[in-house]
């Protein structure tokens, strides 16, 4: 199909939680809707309650913040302040933390 719209509705809801070795504080519980799968293309809704995690890019995202307040920090320090209505591209090779203040809620698109 060439049209996709991110609407949660249109699949179930998986949850998870960042791997232990990565996880930095709190208790953060992932909620994902993966809509589109194809072929290294990815894309939906996500979400996590409060906590911090290490994180690792291999791939390219996109993501915008529909809701909520986080705090990516690259491995050098740069702090990066996330509200609803921005968005930004990670691109692989990107390592840092990422910290929920907020329960944040975000779309993306993934290339890997």
């Amino acid at each position: 199909m060439p049209f996709t719209r991110l609407d949660p509705a249109l699949v179930s809801p998986e949850t998870s939680a960042p791997a232990a070795d990565r996880l930095i504080a709190g208790n953060p519980v992932f909620t994902s809707w993966d809509i589109e799968d194809a072929g290294g293309l990815y894309a939906g809704i996500w979400q996590s309650t409060p906590g911090t995690w290490r994180v690792v890019y291999d791939e390219w995202e996109y993501c915008h913040i529909l809701e909520g307040y986080s705090i990516l920090t690259d491995q050098e320090g740069q702090v990066h302040h996330l509200r609803a209505g921005d968005s930004i591209v990670i691109r692989p090779g990107f390592r840092g933390t990422w910290q929920v203040v907020e329960t944040t809620r975000k779309d993306y698109v993934i290339r890997t």
